[in-house]
């Protein structure tokens, strides 16, 4: 799994009051938390340098860098204001090397699906999956081969297997189908029609 480099430091003024003049210079108040012995952690970043980590698909370990504190993290959470979007405030989580970690992974589809060259239409349900994984297994993203994948079916959680971690959304969960198109519908009617003609 990709690693984003951040740089932080750490804050001792609490509340809205210090949280509202932090936002005022450009910063983003931030705390990472659940570590085994360690302490919930409150720091601030500067608001661009966050931008390439909250706005886009990837998923990242995060390596927090807090002057005499090093902290391996993921993003768990972050809230935006209502009307300009500015990133309001980022909850990390500790990672640990010899303790799994649970994320949403982008889900990658791979492949021409049989059905829809059939004419049929290829849907992803589910774009990110839940996982868990020791932080060196985690990947990238889940490639899910669709080739095989006939028209009217679907592939389920329960369907797919990745080594070294396990899928923690529910089995009969559909992650992606091959849906009869209109178009396709019609064509089947069709030859049922010029069959029974016959």
């Amino acid at each position: 799994m990709k690693t984003f480099e951040l740089k932080g430091e750490i804050r001792d003024d609490f509340g809205k009051k210090a949280a509202r003049a932090y936002r005022r210079e450009g910063l983003v108040p931030c705390v990472v938390y659940g570590g085994h012995d360690e302490e919930n952690v409150n720091f601030v970043v500067k608001q661009g340098d966050v931008r390439n980590l909250i706005y886009t698909p990837e998923v990242y370990l995060v390596n927090l860098d807090l002057g005499e504190k090093k902290v391996m993290s993921m993003m768990k959470d972050a809230q935006f204001h209502p009307v300009t979007e500015d990133v309001l405030h980022i909850d990390f989580l500790y990672v640990h090397e010899d303790k799994p970690a649970v994320i949403d992974v982008p889900v990658h589809l791979e492949g021409l699906a049989a059905g829809v060259k059939s004419g049929g239409k290829l849907s992803l349900d589910k774009r990110k999956l839940k996982v868990k994984a020791l932080p060196a297994n985690l990947p990238e993203r889940l490639v899910i081969d669709v080739t095989k994948l006939e028209l009217g079916k679907s592939i389920q959680i329960g369907d797919l297997s990745f080594e070294g971690l396990e899928l923690l959304d529910a089995k009969n969960v559909v992650v992606c189908r091959v849906q009869l198109t209109r178009a396709a519908r019609g064509a089947a009617a069709k030859v049922e029609e010029t069959e029974g003609e016959d």
